[in-house]
């Protein structure tokens, strides 16, 4: 959305411009099953255009009379390096940082386009439908065994864990680059875990990454 910036977790901006969010569904399986959808036997690959992106501390504006808004915690990680067919080497060496995202979803509608197998992109893609907060440097985190929570109004809701991807973030960005190239600047969000639900007017989100990166936003 107008206004959005990369930042880092400092708060300078990091110079890159924004461009497309690629995602990844059904990346966890017990998130899969929770929904009771089959776990995909290659990567389930949508995107969400820059459009959706919005800072993860402005609050929450959900879209009225469009159903449930569900919201699915998501390790984002920032792309540093144009990657087109990469290898696994080339994939790793692109990732400038992580951060964390909330993949907003409108589900009575996604449910409704599964339904009629038609694209998911109007209940994902929407104006401000990708929250992100700022970025952590790539090389302050372990990249095999990151673990990221939510808690909503102080109560636990979502703990992942990148050893439980069905596919882990180095393979899974060099397959996303033999679809489609990846740009500097460029998100991938790398799957939820399980816990999503329905987002209430009046309740506090608190995100942390790790013991390095803590964001909080509230829902109008």
């Amino acid at each position: 959305m107008p206004g959005y910036q990369h930042l880092w977790k400092d708060g300078t901006p990091v110079h890159l411009p924004l461009g497309k969010i690629v995602c990844i569904g059904r990346n966890y399986a017990e998130h899969a099953r929770e929904l009771n959808n089959p776990v995909p036997s290659e990567p389930l690959l949508f995107i969400k255009p820059s459009t959706a992106a919005t800072h993860i501390t402005r609050p929450l504006e959900l879209p009225r009379d469009q159903g449930q808004v569900h919201f699915e915690t998501e390790l984002a990680v920032l792309i540093g390096r144009p990657l087109t067919n990469a290898s696994a080497s080339e994939a790793e060496l692109a990732i400038l940082g992580y951060g964390l995202a909330l993949d907003l979803t409108l589900r009575d509608l996604q449910t409704k386009l599964k339904e009629k197998g038609h694209p998911w992109e109007r209940a994902k893609a929407f104006d401000g439908a990708c929250p992100l907060s700022p970025f952590v440097p790539a090389d302050k985190l372990p990249r095999d065994n990151i673990h990221f929570t939510l808690d909503i109004d102080g109560r636990r809701q979502q703990t992942g864990d990148t050893r439980d991807m069905l596919n882990t973030i180095v393979p899974l960005i060099a397959h996303m680059s033999s679809q489609f190239s990846l740009l500097p600047g460029d998100v991938v969000l790398t799957g939820t875990p399980k816990g999503v639900g329905p987002l209430e007017s009046g309740q506090t989100l608190s995100l942390e990454l790790e013991d390095v990166l803590f964001v909080e936003t509230k829902v109008l």
